[in-house]
C-alpha cells in the first residue's frame, strides 16, 4: 500500500483500501462457514492494512515534520479509544443483533468515510510511475507467513523438530533470502533497501517491532490474568485495561505536542523504553494476591511507556527518508510493528502455555492436565464450578505463566532501550523531507520551500484532485 501510494497517489490508494475493507466486511457478514469467514476476513484485513498505512502517509504528505508529532499523537489517542470501545460496542452489537452485524456495521460507517475522503481530502493525483514489484511482495508474504506459523504451531500443534516445522522454517528463510535478492535487483522494489542505510530508520524499525511484540502480548495476557486470577468477568477485564490505554493515549498526545513545540524527540524513545521495561517488570511481580488497584498502577506505567513510543517511531521513520519514499517508510514502520505483534503473541503465548501446563501438572496431576486443555473457556464463572484445590492450582498456574511472559516482555524491552540510546537527534524542520541523496540520510530533513510545495500538491507530476 505504501508503494502504491508513492506511485499513484495517496487519495486513490486510500479510497481503494476503504472499498476493499467494506467488501471484506460485507462478505464476512454473509459467511456460511468458518473457512469462508477466515478467507473473507483476509480480504477485510487487506483493506485495513491500506487504511493503517494510508493515514500515516497522508499525515506525512500534508503536515511538516515538526508538526507531525501532534497529529500522530492524536492518532494514537484515537487508536486507544478504539481499543477500549471496540470490544464493548462489538459485544453489545453481537448480543442484540447477532455476530454478523459486527461486520455489517462497517458498511454505513465506511460509506461516510468514502464520502468525506472524496469531498474533503485534496492531495496530488500522480501519474503512474514505474511498476509494482509483485514478485518481491509475494516472497515477503510467503516468508513472513511461514515464520509466523512456525512460532504459532511450534511446540503446540507440532513438535519443534517435526517435518512440518522444519519445512516451514526452510520455506520462510528461503523466501526472505529470495526477497532480499529481488529487492537488490528490482527497478522499483517494494521495500527499497537503501532506506535501511539510515541509522534512525533502522533503529525505529527495531523499536517498533519490539513495541508491537510486547504491547499485544500484554493486551492478550492481562485480561486472562484478570479473569482467571482476579475474578473479573470478560466484559470487566476489558474495562480493567483502561489504566494502560488511557495512560498511553494521554502520554502520546502530550509527547506529540512537546515534539511540535520544541522540535526535539530523542528523549522520548529512551523514556518510553525505560517505562516499558519497568512496567513489564512490575507486571511480572503480580500473583494471586495482587489487587486490581495495584495491577492498574502497573498497567499505567506500561501504557505511559508505549505512549512515548507509538507516535515517535513513525515520526522519526518518516523524517529519515526522502519524500518519494514516504509511503514506503510508513508502510515499513507499520509492517515491523505488525510483525512484532504476530511474533509476540505467538512466542509469549507458547511460553505462557508451557508454564501453565507444567505448574498444573505439578500441582494437580492428571486432572490438572485436563483442565489446562480447556483453559481458554475458564472465565470467572467457570472457575467457580471447579473444586477448590483445582481452582487454586489453576490460578497459581496462570499467575506463573503471566510471570514468565511478562519477564520476557521486560527482557525484550531492554533491547529496545539499548537501541534508543543510538537514535540521533535530526532536527525536525517546519517542512517535509527533501529529495536529497541517500548518502545524506542522517542530515536534517529538507528545506521549507520545496517541501511545503510538495505538501500543498504543487509537484511536477500532478495537479490537485
Amino acid at each position: 500500500w505504501g508503494k502504491l501510494g508513492d506511485m499513484y497517489g495517496r487519495k486513490g490508494s486510500f479510497l481503494t483500501a476503504i472499498v476493499i475493507f467494506l467488501v471484506g466486511s460485507a462478505l464476512s457478514g454473509m459467511a456460511q462457514s468458518m473457512g469462508q469467514l477466515i478467507g473473507f476476513r483476509g480480504i477485510q484485513g487487506l483493506g485495513a492494512g491500506g487504511l493503517m498505512v494510508g493515514v500515516m502517509a497522508i499525515i506525512g504528505d500534508l503536515v511538516p515534520p515538526r508538526d507531525r508529532g501532534k497529529y500522530m499523537g492524536m492518532m494514537t489517542g484515537v487508536m486507544a479509544v478504539a481499543m477500549i470501545g471496540g470490544p464493548l460496542v462489538g459485544g453489545s452489537i453481537t448480543d442484540h443483533f447477532g455476530w454478523r452485524w459486527a461486520f455489517y456495521i462497517n458498511l454505513p460507517l465506511g460509506a461516510v468515510a468514502l464520502a468525506m475522503v472524496t469531498s474533503v481530502l485534496h492531495l496530488p493525483k500522480k501519474k503512474a510511475q514505474g511498476r509494482i514489484d509483485y514478485l518481491g511482495a509475494a516472497l515477503l508474504t510467503v516468508g513472513i507467513s511461514a515464520l509466523v506459523l512456525v512460532t504459532t504451531w511450534g511446540g503446540s500443534e507440532y513438535a519443534w523438530g517435526s517435518a512440518v516445522i522444519m519445512e516451514l522454517i526452510g520455506i520462510g528463510v528461503a523466501s526472505l533470502v529470495g526477497f532480499l535478492f529481488v529487492q537488490k535487483k528490482a527497478a522499483e522494489p517494494i521495500l527499497p533497501l537503501h532506506i535501511f542505510h539510515n541509522r534512525n530508520f533502522t533503529l525505529m524499525a527495531v523499536i517498533g517491532f519490539i513495541t508491537g511484540f510486547v504491547m499485544f502480548g500484554a493486551m492478550l495476557f492481562l485480561p486472562l490474568f484478570q479473569q482467571s486470577v482476579q475474578g473479573a468477568s470478560a466484559t470487566n477485564s476489558g474495562l480493567l485495561l483502561l489504566p494502560m490505554l488511557l495512560s498511553m493515549m494521554a502520554v502520546s498526545m502530550v509527547a506529540g505536542r512537546v515534539t511540535t513545540s520544541t522540535g526535539k524527540y530523542r528523549l522520548f524513545p529512551i523514556a518510553g523504553t525505560v517505562l516499558m521495561v519497568t512496567g513489564f517488570y512490575l507486571l511480572a511481580q503480580m500473583d494471586t494476591g495482587t489487587s486490581r488497584l495495584t495491577s492498574g498502577l502497573y498497567m499505567a506505567v506500561l501504557g505511559a511507556g508505549m505512549g512515548f513510543l507509538m507516535q515517535i517511531t513513525m515520526l522519526v521513520a518518516q523524517n529519515s527518508v526522502e519524500m518519494k519514499d514516504m509511503g514506503v517508510a510508513s508502510s515499513s514502520a507499520t509492517l515491523f510493528r505488525t510483525l512484532g505483534s504476530s511474533f509476540g503473541v505467538a512466542i509469549m503465548g507458547a511460553l505462557f502455555n508451557n508454564r501453565v501446563h507444567d505448574v498444573m501438572a505439578e500441582r494437580a496431576g492428571k486432572l490438572g492436565g485436563k483442565v489446562t486443555e480447556t483453559s481458554a473457556q475458564l472465565d470467572a464463572e467457570h472457575l467457580k464450578m471447579l473444586p477448590a484445590a483445582i481452582r487454586d492450582a489453576y490460578q497459581h498456574a496462570v499467575s506463573a505463566g503471566t510471570h514468565s511472559a511478562f519477564l520476557l516482555g521486560a527482557a525484550i524491552s531492554v533491547v529496545a532501550l539499548i537501541a534508543s540510546f543510538f537514535v540521533k537527534e535530526v532536527p525536525l524542520r517546519g517542512s517535509g523531507p527533501a529529495d536529497k541523496p541517500a548518502g545524506d540520510a542522517d542530515k536534517p530533513a529538507g528545506n521549507a520551500d520545496g517541501d511545503s510545495a510538495r505538501a500543498a500538491g504543487r509537484t511536477t507530476v500532478a495537479e490537485p484532485v
